[in-house]
């Protein structure tokens, strides 16, 4: 049965898909150098370790929505799953590289975004798992199938300004929030009845700059 180890040596934007993408370069290793692996279908799960690292003041006050005040973060920060991705690797012996495509999205309903947006330099602590199938070429060459365990895994640090860069190219001076569906009918009204060109004039009149910075 084939001893695949994972690595991930970097990670990188996309540019030019149809959403904000990363990908993670991905080595494959086979524990024995002459066997020849067919293929693999591999499934990722991806975690942020949110423990493993330090958080200025600034980003401990970007944090309250997801952890609540810091004095509590020793009961309420936990690891959080960020998102699923999947590969299929062709064929090769001893190690290779592949690219694991992750989506992102800038949608600030979802606690990924949140975490991310609040962090203001440094890098993300990952903890990616993988399970799938191995194909490979057993005694005699004949094709065989092996399960990949949840115990394959492996850590990555990714760092903030390449999620920034990557958000910027994608929507550059720009965020995007999901509103109830009737908050958004009386923001609607609100702008239509005053005559508001913008959603941006919409927000400022609403939301004057000076009591924003005196909260």
């Amino acid at each position: 049965m084939p001893d695949l180890s994972f690595k991930v040596e970097e990670a990188v934007v996309v540019p030019y898909a149809a959403a904000p993408t990363l990908a993670f370069r991905l080595r494959i290793e086979s524990a024995r150098a002459a066997e020849r692996i067919h293929s693999v279908v591999l499934r990722c799960q991806i975690q942020i370790d949110v423990t493993r690292r330090r958080y200025t003041e600034a980003e401990q006050r970007r944090m309250r929505d997801l952890f609540g005040e810091p004095e509590r973060w020793s009961q309420t920060l936990r690891s959080l799953l960020w998102t699923h991705a999947n590969v299929v690797v062709p064929g090769f012996q001893g190690s290779t590289l592949v690219e694991l495509m992750v989506p992102c999205t800038f949608d600030f309903n979802v606690a990924a975004t949140k975490y991310f947006e609040g962090l203001t330099e440094g890098e993300i602590p990952l903890h990616l798992m993988f399970s799938g199938m191995v194909f490979y070429a057993g005694t005699d060459d004949v094709l065989q199938v092996a399960p990949i365990s949840w115990e394959q895994e492996t850590k990555f640090r990714l760092p903030v300004k390449v999620w920034r860069e990557m958000m910027d190219a994608y929507y550059p001076n720009s965020a995007w929030l999901n509103l109830r569906r009737d908050v958004f009918e009386r923001l609607y009204q609100y702008k239509t009845q005053r005559g508001i060109p913008t959603w941006e004039q919409v927000l400022e009149e609403m939301l004057p700059v000076e009591d924003v910075v005196r909260r």
